[in-house]
């Protein structure tokens, strides 16, 4: 149900403290990055305080070890805890390689990627063994029909008008209603069939953007890489998107939410959240925008008017079992607005989530879905 008891955010900075490590590592950079474009969000500041040393932990008979390392993909960064008896030889080595090759997949911004590739073909491609880019693609349109088209993967050319995308920005002195029209009638998911391993569109304008939801999948991806080394407690994160299985020996992982403002530094948190055997995404507008001609233009584009969207909605953090369609969600929801968001969040008994709200007197507000559970509960 709703809340507006602030009274949390006042605890901020004891629960800062008692998730020290998980915090730094998400807030280094949030969802708002928007694609793929390079943007180091104060790397090395924070997780230097996390993956600086090593710490030992009692675990009944056994002493874990918490090891960690970040490094760098999809235009953020990525961070990776885990507890083991012993440090796992060339792990980031490997994450590396995986992460790449989801790349060479699903990056707009790579012109020889497979997604690069269906957007730049006549009648569409045939991705076998393009197992990265299918599961996508699957997990793009599920969403797509969930939300009744507010996550829409084929909004590629508006992102690019405005600026958001891998193309050069086209707004150039105010909005051209007819042009934002014309991109709108060269989108549509209706366009787009999957015949087994080939994917056909009937519109050769048509082009695929998998930017929503490439994030939250390549946390899966490590994730379940982890889980099959045996590593049964881990943290993952991506620009934001995060997923954490197991349990710390002192305490389930946590992640912060930002305090939505322009201008809030990445440890202004206003909630920890707990994540045991859950993801997480945050999306909001309030750090990947732009202002030209008096105007303020954020990167969630409302795919149904075809402008960027700013409502009262300014964060949306949606927990899921997997990070994918957290991540896919969460964008949703900013499209959605409160009210329409917080009815798609509870008609979805997987999905969590916390909203972040502009009050109509200015004051933040809190949403919270029926079954979230907010703080640490270590």
């Amino acid at each position: 149900g709703k809340t507006n008891d602030m009274s949390r955010m006042k605890e901020q900075k004891s629960k800062l403290a008692r998730s020290q490590d998980e915090l730094c590592a998400t807030e280094l950079s949030r969802k708002c990055s928007g694609g793929y474009r390079t943007r180091r969000l104060l790397a090395g500041i924070f997780l230097l305080l996390i993956l600086g040393s090593c710490r030992q932990e009692s675990a009944g008979d056994t002493v874990l070890t918490r090891y960690g390392f970040r490094g760098e993909t999809m235009g953020t960064v990525y961070s990776v805890l885990y507890y083991a008896e012993e440090e796992q030889a060339d792990l980031k080595a490997s994450i590396d390689s995986l992460l790449i090759a989801i790349n060479e997949e699903v990056s707009n911004w790579d012109s020889t990627s497979t997604v690069s590739r269906f957007n730049q073909s006549e009648a569409g491609i045939d991705a076998s063994e393009k197992i990265h880019f299918l599961i996508n693609y699957d997990l793009a349109r599920s969403a797509w029909e969930a939300t009744d088209g507010a996550f829409e993967p084929t909004i590629m050319p508006l992102t690019n008008y405005y600026g958001f995308g891998y193309g050069p920005k086209e707004l150039e002195g105010g909005i051209d209603t007819l042009l934002v029209t014309e991109l709108m009638a060269s989108m549509g998911m209706d366009a787009i069939n999957r015949e087994g391993n080939y994917l056909r569109k009937s519109k050769p304008s048509i082009q695929l953007d998998l930017g929503g939801s490439a994030k939250g999948y390549g946390v899966d991806a490590v994730a379940d890489f982890l889980s099959e080394l045996g590593l049964e407690a881990h943290y993952v994160e991506i620009g934001g998107e995060a997923r954490g299985a197991g349990r710390k020996p002192e305490g389930p992982w946590t992640v912060g939410v930002n305090l939505p403002e322009e201008g809030a530094a990445f440890t202004d948190i206003v909630e920890v959240i707990p994540l045991e055997n859950r993801s997480v995404a945050t999306s909001g507008n309030y750090r990947n925008y732009y202002r030209e001609g008096g105007q303020t233009f954020s990167h969630t584009i409302n795919p149904k008017t075809g402008f960027p969207e700013r409502n009262r909605l300014l964060s949306a953090s949606v927990l899921a079992p997997d990070c994918g369609t957290a991540d896919a969600f969460a964008t949703a929801c900013m499209v959605l607005g409160p009210d329409e968001a917080a009815e798609l969040i509870e008609s979805r008994e997987e999905l969590e989530g916390y909203f972040l709200i502009r009050g109509e007197d200015g004051e933040l507000e809190v949403w919270t879905s029926v079954g979230m559970h907010l703080g640490s509960t270590e």
